[in-house]
């Protein structure tokens, strides 16, 4: 049996229940290692919080734990691959007819079965550039695996993840439902329920058509939006002095909650600096429900996922359950004429935008969560749009320690007096 598998059945606290004498002995046989490593509960790396907060003299090296299902291997698209061509379909089933959590009752339920076969997992696909990724991320942090995976399976899985990432030393593999019991710097996951739980100082949610109604978290597209990301979180953990924004940046966006009028100071800022040009994004809310926003264009679902699947779209979120984003060859325009970008986003196409581009500055827009929650609900949209944008700011104070500025202000008048003060132009 390998000792990973062992140590994944010990960490989780007998999570897989088996009367098996094989998995008795392996749990007995992964006390006596942990043991003699002198690691009977926290393996290293993967401290309680209060562990992590090392001394920043120090060099401080970040840990980072993955997923794999539907992060690094292909899950519910290679089921969905199976089951069209075991019942022909048609049309075919797409993974955005998974859109929730677990059996919704549908045909796509007939990709469960999939789920109890030890052959599923002996082929399960590795998405293209994930182990790049993988050796990417293991020079920048430390990297872990928790994945859960049925325990009659998980020989197989690990052997799996040894083989396609090698990187990775088996004893930083762990197997169990449970991911709140890790203690990790910053977790990657596909699955909302292990991000909102998640002890992680940073969980990232790995956007799929399952977790759209997601909100204020921090989510990716992609890996390089993910390994952008760690590196502005190591840059906030390094002992050197912080590298500052540029001072003429190409493009500056406006990062905050909904409802903290970075729109209406946008507008503003564009009025006194001359130099810079509004970008219009893209979004898929419902024109008849909500406040005309110049801002936004107001597209479809199907054009919005169409112009992801093209590239045509830079950047593209979910924020509220609906879809924005950004063209490429709008920003492209606009700096061609000879002005700087200025536009507003979420914390996630800012991270995004600043994947794409090089000389962007963000300046996340911060203020108290009354006059916030008051701007929320006077918005003339639907209850369950005001209630994902209330929980969204649960996450402010972290998405604003990843942004170059912060201004926190009571009036616009104050907001722009920050910004004249960041932006100083030439005298």
């Amino acid at each position: 049996m390998p000792p990973i598998f062992c140590i994944g059945i010990d960490f989780f606290g007998g999570i897989w229940y088996n009367t098996c004498v094989e998995v008795i002995q392996c749990c007995i046989f992964a006390c006596f290692c942990i043991k003699r490593v002198g690691c009977f509960f926290y393996p290293e790396g993967l401290a309680p919080e209060k562990k992590v907060r090392k001394n920043m003299l120090r060099k401080y090296k970040l840990s980072t734990a993955l997923d794999i299902d539907d992060v690094l291997m292909e899950c519910t698209s290679y089921a969905i691959r199976l089951a069209n061509e075991k019942y022909n379909f048609d049309p075919p089933m797409t993974i955005h007819e998974k859109d929730s959590w677990g059996k919704n009752g549908t045909r796509i339920d007939s990709i469960y079965p999939y789920f109890s076969d030890a052959e599923f997992y002996r082929t399960q696909p590795v998405y293209e550039g994930a182990k790049e990724f993988v050796r990417k991320l293991c020079q920048m942090t430390e990297v872990f695996i928790c994945t859960a995976v049925p325990p009659e399976f998980m020989g197989i899985r690990a052997k799996r993840i040894m083989e396609e990432f090698p990187e990775i030393p088996a004893d930083h593999i762990y197997m169990g439902a449970r991911k709140d019991n890790i203690h990790t710097d910053i977790l990657l996951d596909d699955a909302m329920h292990n991000i909102l739980n998640s002890n992680a100082k940073y969980p990232v949610l790995m956007r799929r058509p399952w977790n759209q109604q997601a909100t204020g978290m921090l989510a990716i597209n992609h890996y390089d939006e993910f390994l952008k990301i760690v590196e502005i979180i190591a840059e906030s953990y390094s002992a050197k002095p912080c590298v500052s924004a540029p001072e003429d940046p190409d493009i500056v966006v406006f990062v905050g909650p909904s409802g903290s009028g970075k729109s209406k100071i946008a507008t503003w800022f564009l009025e006194e600096n001359k130099d810079f040009q509004k970008l219009t994004s893209y979004t898929t809310k419902d024109l008849t429900a909500v406040e005309d926003n110049e801002w936004y264009n107001y597209i479809s679902i199907e054009d919005f996922r169409s112009m992801c699947d093209s590239g045509e779209i830079v950047q593209s979120t979910m924020y509220a359950g609906h879809g924005y984003g950004s063209k490429k060859g709008d920003i492209q325009r606009i700096l061609e004429s000879g002005k700087r970008v200025l536009t507003t986003m979420d914390i996630c196409g800012a991270m995004s935008l600043k994947t794409e581009f090089k000389n962007v500055t963000t300046v996340f827009i911060k203020r108290d969560k009354r006059p916030l929650m008051a701007n929320i609900l006077a918005k003339n949209s639907s209850i369950e749009d005001k209630v994902n944008r209330l929980m969204a700011l649960e996450y402010v104070d972290k998405n604003a320690a990843l942004c170059d500025y912060v201004i926190s202000f009571e009036t616009y008048d104050q907001a722009l007096t920050q910004l004249r003060d960041i932006f100083k132009k030439d005298e």
